[in-house]
This record gives C-alpha cells, structure tokens and sequence, in this order.
C-alpha cells in the first residue's frame, strides 16, 4: 500500500455558524502525493455579508480584499477535483469539514464522504509532551516558517509541512509501537489508522532496525534507561570565596550580570551548610536567588559526599533549577553535578498496569488517546513522570488507572522491576549531588515511617511562603463526591463486574466453593453502600446549601461553610450524622468480609497468573483506601478535634462535582519543628518572607522561632525608584460606601480608560472571582475597547501558562486574574507595562480557616488582625507586586485602587514592605496623563 494522496485544508470564515449565517471568506488545500507537496489552490470568497470587526482584526482579510472576489458555488468546479479520492486534513478537521459541507450543499454538489485526518488529534498522539497544540505554537517549536497566521494559505502550507513532519516521526517508531497505535487508532475520531496502516506495510518491506536508545520490553518499546553515577572528585574542592573568584567561575553564564546581592546571598548560604545553623534569606527579585543557593549547595554536596536537597513548590521551578541553573553551573564548574527530581509515587506511570491496559478494549476516546500517547511518550521519556506529558482531563483519569501506587509485589510486576520509573528515581537521587523535590513530597516523607530520599543532613526550601500551607494540605484529610463514587464503584456489585466479581472468580477457582447465600448477603450490602452515600451526599449538599444561600449573593459561586460545634446544632446535621453512621458500619462489615476473603485467597497466591495477583492486590489496597474512608469521617464528622478546622466547600453551578469536606490541622508549626528543624539543617528561601523588614510572622508559622538561625534580607537590584510609580486614585468611590454595581461602574470606567493610555500591556488582580467577573463582563460589552483582547482567569479557556502566553502574543491584551495570578507568573519587557492591584488582598473573614485562625489569637489575648491577617495580606501584595518589574530595563506602573493604602493606618504596612517608590493621588485625568507621559 503506498501513502493516501492528503488535501490540507485551512478556511477562514465570518464566524463559527456554519448550518446559520456564516460564509467561508478564503479557502487553501494544498496536495500532497506520496510525501510530496505537489500543489496549492487558494482564493478568497465574496460572503455576501460584513466581515465582523473581530474576523477582520484577527485574520486581517477585511471587506475591501473579497468585495470582487467570486462566490462560494462558482469556484467549486475548481475545488471538487482536488478533493476526488484524497484524505481531507484540517487542523480541527470538524471545523473546516463542517464548513464546506455546508458550502457544497448549498451549491447543489454532494457533500465530501472520504476519510479525514485531524492534525490536533495526530500531533497529540506524535509530540505528546508538546505544550500545546495550537497551530502557531506547534510550528513555532518546529521551526516552521508561518509567516500570516490565521490566512488560509499560509495556515494550511505550514499544516501540510507539519503533516509531512509527523508521516517522518511515526515512520521512525518501532514496529511493536505501530501495531498498538493502529489498534487503537480505530477508536478515535478521525481516520488516523489509514496513515498507521500505509506506514506499517512500507516499514513490512524492510528488515527493522531498532535506535540504540530504543529497547523492547514484554512487547514494549521504551527508551533505556541508565543510572549517572556521582562522580567523586579526588582533591578537595575550594569554594570560590571572593567576589572576583565567583565572577571569574561564572563569567561564561549566558547574560550574566555581576549582583552583589546574589553573591552575599552564596556566601550566606555557604556559611549556613557550613556551621549548620537555621537560615531565612528574603531575596528581592532580580536577585538570582536559585543560583545564589545552587552554587554553595553544589559544593558542600561534593564536599560532604551527600546530597541536598531542594524543595519547591511549583513545578515550574524545578524544571527550571533542573534545565536552567543546573546546566549553566554544570557548563562553568570544574567538576560533574549530578542533580535528580524525586516525586511522589503517583507521578511515576506503573508500566505493568499499563501493559494490562492495553488488552482492554475500552471505547473511551480519551482513554484511547491518552494510551496512544503514552506509547509515544514511552520512547522519549527517562523519568517516567506524568508531569511532562500534555494529557486532556480525560487522560488524567485513565492516569489514575495506571499510576505508581502500592509496595504489593505481583509476578506481574516483579517483571517489571528492572524498567521501574519510581524505582530508578530513588535510584538516581541516592547518586545525586541535588536532589529537587516539592514541599507536598518532602512533607509527607518528615510524617512516614520510612524515607524515599537518600540520607541527607541540609535542606534548602525555595518558595518558603508556600511551606507552610502545603504542610496543612498534605496532613489533611478530605472527602469529596468524584472520589467517594470511584472508591465504591472500583468495588462494584457482582453484576456490575468489577473487583467484587472477579475476587468471587478466584474463590470459586481456587477455594472450589461457591458460597452463594453469602455472595448475595455482600452483593445486597454493597447495593446498599452505593445507594446510601449517593443519599449520604444529597443530604449534605442539602445542609450545605441552606445554610449558605443566606449569606450568598445571586452571583456568588463558590461558596464555604465552617463545621463548628454551633453549625452541627443547624437543620438537618443529624440527618447529615445518621447516614455517616449508616455508611461506617455498612464499611466495617465489608472491610471485615474482605479480609477474610483476601486471608483464604492468599493461600493460593503463587498459584496464580500475574493479572490474578493483580487482582488481589488491588482488592488489597481499596480495603487499606475504605479504611482511610472511614478515618476520614471519623475526623470530620464523628469526633472533631479542637485543633483542626472542618469545613464544606463548593461551586454552586455544579455542586456535585466541586463539592468537598475538609479538614486541616490549625497548626503545623510543631510537626515542621519536631520532624525536620530538629533533625535537619535547614535553610528557607522566598522572594516574600518578610513584613515591614520583619521574619517575626514566617518564623513563628513556621517553626523557625523555637531555634537559633539567622535572618536576611536582600534587596532587589532593580532600580525601582527611577523604574516604577505607584497611582492611587483618588476618584474612585470607596467600595462600602456604594452599591457594589456602582463600585464595578466606575472601576470598569477607570480600567478602559487606564488600558486605553497603556496601550493594553495591563494586568488586573482581583481577589474576588465574582467581581473580576462582572468587571470583565461590563468592559467586554462596553464596545469602547473593541480591538483589545480580553483574557480572563476561569472565563477565557485555557491555563494560566497558556493565558499568559496569549497575552504577551498580542499587542493590545488586557489580563485578569485572581488568586494564582498573584504569584509565579512572568511577563519581562515591554508585554507588561501596568499592573492594577483592585483590592489589597485580605482573605475574607468568614474563610474557614482564617476564621478559627482568629478566634485562636482572639482567645489567647492577641489581636487576630494585625498578628495574621495583616502580615498574610502583605506578603500577598508584595508576590502580586512582584509581577511588575522581572529584570533590570522593565519600566512600569502599578495602580491601587483600594484607598485603604492611603487612609487606614495599616497602610503604611504595606507600602514600607516594598521597595521605596513614588507614590501619588491623583484623578482619573491625571493618571490617564500620568501614564502617557511614562510610557
């Protein structure tokens, strides 16, 4: 069989209606014969109607350009040839198809009814670890000239070279590969398992030769993989102590300028690792803080013969210590680092389960998708870590399917030993000289028995604002809706066929009894279970909902509710406890059950296939994940401990599924002090640790107040004085004073007007999602700022990488964000030029957690405000702050339109713990004036 011949198709059109009124307005196909780019048609159509502004703005083909342009029906001679006996191919094949059918209909010619072939759905399958799947961004990271993105015919070229790039890129997979991905292929949406087909009879004529990279494994190919050993460097090794030692060594950093800041904050760290005594460094942005403590923590590694390790918050800043900062020292140092990421379990894929995976004929597409692009992403990857392949929401569901979980070693899995991704991973770190972690990861390890990382005696917390936050969430518990449904659906009745009938297989199999009255007595009870957790939930969503809709407005969505002992006195809270206490014992005698199950089957363990072994040890782990089940409800509902704060939360557009109980321990000062200040040397690291010049508030939340240690603050290199100027405006309405439509009138009014001097390049921090919303919403149907794009966190798709991607693309973007955006999101240069900050970001008082923080300081005597919830909203400012300035050239405005900075004596707090800017009053006029004077 010899490839297909393909048509690449790209249409612009007056909108997305194509059964309604909208017309195609150009059209491109270009043909490709057996791999060849053999020919082009493209034209523009008269629509017979106005381009819209928006069409015109983002294509650039305006009414001028197709006023003598023909009409659909009469080129369609020309273009019906081209289409005869082709493959149609479109990025986002739907769209485009569903345009010329209704193009052709409407001329009298029957509709296309050959094969199609979607290039979002190809390219996810080939890049699987690509970003994004766009058209611009693919062919950005591919080299691809595209030089009129969003004209047909330079969309549709560019497609057709990506086109050829994927036939190469699936060419060069092995064989075993192919035959999975053809299988598969049949199940998705477009015809892709024609092109599988055509490649793998071409690569049949040869004989194949596997890459020396590639092997294959119980009929799966992977990529090999190696341990880097730790190289041991003979001769001591001098840490570089001057100045100009440090500046000669790192001179040959790309774009390396010398910061005394950075260079004091190498030697602070390097005297810290030395003598082992606590350290906070506040270091300002601009610092250079990740090499500031690399390059110390390398040498005292080597020094020592034992890893440091480094925790982080984001994941976005270990990949950047792993592929940024690592590599420049590895290129500048005179001796070998070795640096290794270390994740929980569940990151790591379990390749034994996937393999039984892939027996499964399962007809869901995002299933499919995601095995075809994990078999791909198998025959890259060395780590095996779920965060760096791109799977849709679906994907991550067939993820939790597949991933690391439990010790229980099967025959199955004992195969497996060797190719083991999280195995490697604990394999790699014991010969690394860093080991980069999260804060999750390292606090979950300080609460086990036994430690995943190698023995190490410093650790280094970068993002320490997160740390201790991230100590409540991992020593939490919760129960939510999704979860509960899988735990007991994983479980299923004996009709149902999942884990319960095919343990009773195996008793039947290898007990030889069949136990039928008890088989039905179970089969009744778990009946039972499902159907009293589904009621279990209604009822609480039921107690939920009264008791927040009083104090909810009509457009309030996400709401809380704390569970005090007051709110367990509330309407229906008994109904809330009788059925918690239908389902515990419902659990318990179940659990019992199964365990005795589990003890009779166990004895014929070796007996068994390794799918049977499987078998068991996933009935095995559901009994350890009821049993947390019923913790879980112990804690929250039954006997609540006075030191955790219990609440509800969730969306009331869709309550079923964002619903959640929580429960947090209100103090993790005393674990982080017990489990690793007391045992460990540690040094913590932010760009936000302080208030007003001041550790006092991150010391005592984290523990570090018990201990001798040494604080610093290092301040920013950046010329903020010169660079940057503080508006507040003064003709803004106080936002208690009027209604809250009249506050987000006149800020919606103020910000068109601030957008319009600052030519867009604006970012907007709200911290309620309500009234970003509405501000959103009323500047978008104002008409006044028509040719600016409007990207908005939660309203606009996409995440927040992919958000702030899109706005820096264009020129005139206006960003909006809430909680997340107040942090870790970069924009140097001139795409950001204005950052509004709408109100300081106090958390509200009524938020669980805040609430019985305050009562706790409230009774012992402290006033709860200026001890937690001031320095809280401050150390938010300065990340939101932060945003501004990213490097030494940027120039910026930042305007506050909460009067509170001004008026309240408060404050002051907030301004003293920024750099030192000019601040000024001034009205709407005067800051338009302002604006465009500085910009």
């Amino acid at each position: 069989m010899t490839y297909p011949k393909f048509v690449v198709t790209d249409l612009e059109t007056t909108g997305h209606a194509s059964k309604g009124n909208d017309r195609i307005i150009q059209a491109s196909f270009v043909v490709i014969e057996n791999k060849q780019i053999t020919g082009q048609y493209t034209s523009f159509f008269n629509p017979q109607m106005p381009i819209p502004m928006f069409i015109e703005e983002l294509t650039g083909i305006s009414d001028e350009m197709v006023k003598d342009a023909p009409l659909f029906h009469e080129a369609a001679k020309d273009i019906l040839p081209l289409l005869d006996d082709a493959v149609f191919v479109a990025h986002n094949v739907a769209f485009d198809l569903q345009f010329l059918q209704a193009e052709l209909e409407r001329a009298g010619y029957s509709s296309f009814s050959g094969a199609t072939i979607d290039t979002v759905e190809l390219a996810r399958i080939v890049w699987p670890m690509s970003d994004s799947y766009k058209l611009g961004e693919l062919t950005g990271n591919l080299g691809l000239i595209h030089d009129r993105p969003h004209q047909a015919d330079s969309d549709a070229y560019v497609t057709a070279e990506m086109l050829l790039m994927m036939i190469e890129k699936l060419e060069s997979l092995p064989m075993v590969t192919l035959e999975k991905l053809e299988q598969l292929a049949r199940r998705l949406k477009s015809d892709i398992y024609l092109l599988m087909k055509a490649i793998i009879e071409t690569k049949q004529r040869n004989i194949e030769q596997l890459p020396e990279q590639i092997e294959v494994y119980r009929g799966l190919a992977l990529r090999k993989k190696k341990i880097e050993r730790r190289f041991v460097e003979k001769a001591s090794l001098a840490y570089p102590e001057t100045k100009e030692e440090k500046a000669a060594l790192l001179s040959a950093v790309p774009q390396f300028e010398l910061r005394n800041s950075q260079m004091d904050m190498m030697n602070l760290v390097y005297e810290s690792l030395q003598i082992s005594k606590h350290l906070a460094v506040e270091a300002g942005t601009g610092t250079g803080k990740s090499l500031g403590y690399l390059l110390p923590a390398v040498y005292r590694s080597k020094q020592e013969k034992e890893p440091v390790i480094v925790s982080t918050y984001t994941v976005i800043l270990q990949q950047q210590l792993l592929q940024k900062e690592i590599r420049q020292l590895q290129k500048v140092l005179p001796f070998q680092i070795m640096a290794a990421v270390l994740k929980g379990r569940s990151h790591y894929i379990d390749l034994y389960k996937f393999t039984q995976s892939l027996k499964e004929t399962s007809d869901n597409y995002d299933f499919v998708l995601a095995k075809m692009q994990i078999l791909t992403w198998l025959l890259e990857t060395e780590i095996g870590d779920v965060d760096e392949i791109n799977l849709s929401s679906g994907g991550e569901l067939f993820w939790n399917e597949i991933k690391q979980d439990g010790d229980y070693m099967n025959k199955g899995r004992k195969a497996w030993l060797d190719k083991d991704f999280y195995l490697h991973a604990k394999k790699q770190a014991k010969e690394a000289d860093i080991v980069i972690t999260n804060h999750s990861l390292l606090v979950a390890d300080l609460a086990a028995k036994k430690s995943v990382f190698p023995p190490y005696t410093h650790v280094i917390i970068d993002e320490a604002h997160h740390f201790e936050r991230a100590a409540r969430d991992r020593l939490g518990v919760s129960i939510d809706q999704t979860g509960c449904k899988q735990l007991f659906g994983k479980v299923g009745t004996y009709e149902q066929k999942e884990l319960f009938y095919q343990i009773e297989q195996l008793f039947v199999k290898y007990c030889l009894s069949e136990q039928e009255d008890e088989r039905i007595s179970i089969n009744r009870k778990l009946q039972e279970l499902q159907f009293e957790s589904d009621e279990w939930f209604k009822v609480l969503q039921m107690y939920f909902d009264h008791h927040t809709k009083k104090r909810a407005g009509s457009s309030w969505h996400r709401r809380q509710l704390r569970l005090t002992s007051e709110s367990r006195q509330l309407t229906y809270w008994d109904h809330v406890e009788y059925g918690a206490e239908r389902i515990d014992l419902l659990i318990g005698e179940l659990v019992v059950w199964m365990k005795q199950r589990l003890k009779k089957i166990t004895e014929f363990r070796e007996q068994m296939t390794a799918s049977e072994q499987m078998k068991m040890d996933d009935f095995q782990e559901m009994i350890e994940e009821w049993q947390d089940f019923q913790l879980a409800l112990e804690k929250i509902i039954f006997r609540p401990e006075e030191d955790e704060v219990i609440w509800m939360e969730g969306d009331s557009r869709s309550l079923s599924n964002t619903f959640v109980l929580k429960s947090h321990p209100m103090e993790v000062a005393k674990m982080i002090q017990e489990a690793i200040l007391e045992k460990k040397h540690v040094i913590f690291t932010s760009a936000t640790l302080t208030v007003n010049g001041s550790f006092q508030f991150f010391a005592a939340e984290s523990g570090l107040s018990s201990f001798d240690h040494n604080e610093v603050i290092l301040s920013s290199p950046f010329d903020f004085q010169k660079n940057c100027r503080m508006i507040i405006p003064n003709d803004v309405p106080n936002v208690k004073s009027v209604y809250h439509e009249e506050y987000i009138e006149a800020l919606a009014n103020h910000l068109t007007a601030v957008a319009e001097a600052a030519k867009g390049r604006m970012l907007v921090l709200f911290t309620s999602f309500d009234m970003m919303k509405r501000t959103h919403d009323l500047m978008k149907d104002s008409g006044l700022i028509d040719d600016y794009i409007l990207l908005a966190q939660g309203i606009t798709n996409g995440s927040r990488a992919r958000l702030t991607r899109n706005f820096q693309r264009f020129d005139k973007a206006i960003l909006f964000g809430t909680n997340s955006f107040w942090e870790g999101i970069d924009i140097p240069g001139k795409d950001l030029s204005c950052l509004v900050i709408v109100r300081l970001p106090f958390s509200p008082p009524d938020e669980p957690f805040t609430q019985a923080k305050n009562e706790q300081l409230t009774q012992i005597g402290k006033n709860a405000f200026s001890a937690y919830s001031l320095p809280q909203a401050v150390l938010r400012f300065k990340q939101g702050f932060g945003r501004l300035i990213r490097s030494s050239t940027d120039r910026g405005i930042i305007i506050v339109f909460d009067r509170r900075i001004q008026t309240n004596t408060y404050g002051k707090t907030f301004l003293r713990s920024i750099p030192d800017i000019p601040v000024k009053e001034a009205s709407l006029s005067e800051t338009v004036e302002m604006i465009e004077d500085w910009l």
